[in-house]
């Protein structure tokens, strides 16, 4: 395991220098997505920003409106399964490199790090206004229609800690975990 400092976007040879249990220290631009935004691109409506290289974080922040800018208050990570159907495929039509969120993801997702040069990030789950912190200013949000903590927000971070939890060589901490578990739960039964 190793600890790397990146910055966005990324390309291709970086992501694939990656390894399940790295931890990742991130500056550079995150767009947040949401259910509404993925099935929103899935169903064929082009993204507003240039995803390649990019990071998108799964996440609904609390944003409030000071003066004429945005300030993000909390920006914990949502539970990254509900994307399952869509993610890969959003790896695959965009160009993204990573993905920020917790709870893990499927085997769909697994395939399409391995295949198009991605990662799956956990950021600290309960802890919104830590991941607020890294957060150093709002530069902008599209697709307000979807709703605040649905629409694809722009966020400038600065050491946006998080580890690798499933990376482009099909290897996945989630899986590793999940199997785990269920051996030393067939041994209890036993």
């Amino acid at each position: 395991m190793a600890n790397y400092k990146l910055t966005t976007p990324l390309d291709e040879a970086t992501v694939r220098s990656l390894n399940v249990g790295d931890t990742v220290s991130i500056t550079g631009r995150l767009y947040t997505g949401r259910d509404a935004m993925h099935h929103r691109i899935h169903s064929g409506t082009k993204p507003p920003v240039d995803l390649a290289g990019q990071i998108i974080y799964h996440c609904g922040p609390v944003m409030v409106k000071d003066g004429d800018r945005w300030v993000c208050n909390a920006a914990g990570p949502t539970t990254s399964s509900r994307e399952e159907p869509y993610q890969w495929e959003v790896m695959r039509d965009y160009g993204i490199r990573g993905v920020i969120g917790k709870g893990g993801m499927g085997p769909k997702t697994l395939e399409g790090c391995a295949k198009y040069g991605a990662v799956y990030m956990h950021a600290i789950g309960g802890a919104a206004q830590v991941c607020a912190q890294w957060i150093k200013r709002v530069d902008g949000v599209d697709w307000m229609d979807l709703g605040s903590p649905e629409a694809i927000w722009h966020l400038w971070v600065e050491d946006f800690m998080v580890i690798v939890t499933m990376d482009a060589h099909g290897k996945s901490l989630h899986k590793d975990v999940f199997e785990s578990s269920r051996e030393k739960l067939l041994a209890l039964k036993a």
